[in-house]
């Protein structure tokens, strides 16, 4: 087993809150950080020796909430309210989509996730098992679900029942860079009864789940219509939140529905940029933070951003609330870094560590070019990653010790065949 240790960057752990070193190591051994600090670190003569003069070494980003095949749909509708993009253009053409366009189109995500930084991401969609088989041929981390619709005849029961099947076949495989977890879309598109065997069904196999959450304020309008509840209330009241639960979006909550996501533990993830693209609205992220809530980072899907870059929704978590709230402090750099990293891992459900560089953590990191003109002179790193760093600055990536990007070059995947069947699969969607 080689040991690698990265010397002479400047290492961003993102332990703890302004931390970073300028001239620092972070040693690599069995897929597990086991030095970081000041200084070239312990050595041996067998070590692979990465010379990181002049760049970035930080935890790889974790995009919290996502859709990764629609990537073969970046570009099809754009400029449309929600619910007319989906149920006009997107489930339409969804239909037309076989377990085998769903296989590129992931690749396409995790070949645009590698060079963006990206080493773990959530994902919710279906004919799941291909997702799987792409995220174990890329060597990255990522939490899958089975996305349930429950609202036709069979109300979400075969849905669910290929969700457990899921479950059992790739719940922590691939030395658990693979999660399984259960996708209830919506409560607006499954009734309460759904949302009770979801559950049950969670509880049974002892995993997560992922849901959309009051992502605008038609969604919650149509649910207290129906319920008289909002649809976090509707979610609490038939017991999906006595599961551990992650909501996506929580665009448009009240106090009270903030309250009932402290009160069970939820985790949610911001999606700033297709927040504002399909007009959704803006999360209240400092709201959540103060009240203690765990908050990740996700892009959500390409056809709805446009792209898969986390460091840009780390750049919007930053400046977007200080605008809102026309308070310059309200989301710091600090603040928003550790969301695309150590927050999202926690938002995920993931091992304690990940999304940091301490030892013991999985090793799941990059390196960022840090000598361009557009991050120079350097004051404060962190600063620079947050607000001046692009995601073309990563140069490298490893996730779980075994690099998957050097030198820009892809060390798993063919990007160039990747490349080919996604424009090939793209072309029968072709006005």
């Amino acid at each position: 087993m080689v040991r690698t240790r990265i010397i002479g960057g400047t290492v961003i752990p993102v332990s703890e809150r302004g931390l970073w070193y300028a001239s620092g190591h972070v040693v690599v051994e069995r897929g597990r950080i086991v030095s970081v600090g000041p200084g070239e670190g312990p050595s041996t003569p067998e070590d692979e020796v990465v010379d990181a003069r002049g760049k970035y070494i930080l935890p790889g980003f974790v995009n919290a909430h996502g859709h990764a095949a629609m990537t073969l749909l970046r570009g099809y509708a754009d400029d449309l309210p929600l619910m007319d993009w989906l149920q006009k253009k997107i489930w339409p053409v969804e239909h037309g989509l076989t377990g085998e366009d769903i296989y590129w189109g992931t690749l396409l995500a995790i070949v645009e996730m590698i060079e963006n930084g990206t080493t773990a991401f959530a994902d919710m969609y279906f004919h799941m098992d291909r997702v799987a088989e792409a995220v174990a041929e890329a060597g990255t981390r990522a939490v899958l679900c089975r996305g349930i619709i429950g609202s036709g005849p069979d109300e979400g029961s075969r849905a669910i029942e290929e969700s457990r099947a899921f479950v059992n076949r790739w719940h922590r495989a691939e030395d658990g860079r693979i999660t399984a977890t259960l996708g209830p879309h919506a409560p607006y598109t499954c009734p309460p009864q759904v949302l009770k065997r979801v559950a049950e069904v969670s509880a049974q196999l002892d995993v997560a789940v992922q849901i959309h959450l009051s992502e605008t304020r038609s969604e919650v309008n149509q649910m207290m219509s129906a319920y008289g509840k909002s649809p976090v209330a509707v979610c609490a009241e038939n017991g999906l939140f006595e599961r551990p639960t992650l909501a996506a979006h929580c665009v448009h909550l009240d106090d009270s529905d903030i309250d009932l996501l402290r009160r069970f533990g939820v985790h949610v993830s911001h999606n700033p940029g297709s927040n504002l693209k399909l007009g959704s609205g803006v999360a209240p992220l400092p709201e959540l933070l103060r009240r203690n809530v765990v908050v990740g980072l996700g892009t959500d899907g390409a056809a709805s951003n446009n792209n898969l870059d986390l460091l840009e929704e780390i750049r919007l978590a930053a400046t977007l609330h200080k605008g809102v709230h026309q308070d310059p402090v309200i989301v710091d750099a600090d603040t928003a870094l550790a969301l695309g990293t150590r927050e999202g891992a926690r938002a995920l459900f993931l091992e304690e560590g990940l999304g940091t560089l301490k030892p013991g953590a999985p090793a799941d990191l990059i390196i960022m070019e840090a000598g361009s003109p557009h991050v120079l002179p350097l004051y404060n790193p962190i600063s620079q990653v947050v607000y001046a760093a692009r995601s073309g600055d990563v140069t490298d990536v490893m996730c779980d010790g075994r690099w998957l990007l050097r030198n820009r070059e892809h060390q798993t995947l063919d990007r160039e065949r990747i490349l080919y069947h996604a424009e090939r699969i793209a072309a029968r969607f072709a006005p």
